[in-house]
């Protein structure tokens, strides 16, 4: 979700993009990635840091799920040679 925070030179917090925090992780997955780096919080619109760009704790339970289906789908594919 860092991925998708938006700074402000000028404040002491940064914005962000929750509304793509889906998209990005499921591109990632598809390219095959090894790893996320997510945060989540019951209420992020009052989380102390970080609220725009992390993800609802409600929505995380379907969004791993959905992230863990993509990456199994990805690495059930055998290697191409693209050497010639």
């Amino acid at each position: 979700t860092h991925s998708l925070q938006c700074r402000d030179p000028f404040g002491a917090a940064s914005g962000g993009r929750r509304a793509q925090v889906t998209e990005l992780a499921r591109a990632g997955m598809a390219v095959g990635i090894a790893g996320l780096f997510l945060e989540a919080h019951p209420d992020p619109g009052n989380a102390k840091c970080d609220g725009p760009s992390a993800l609802p704790l409600s929505a995380l339970e379907g969004f791993v799920g959905q992230i863990k289906a993509i990456d199994d789908l990805v690495k059930s594919f055998p290697e191409l040679d693209t050497s010639n």
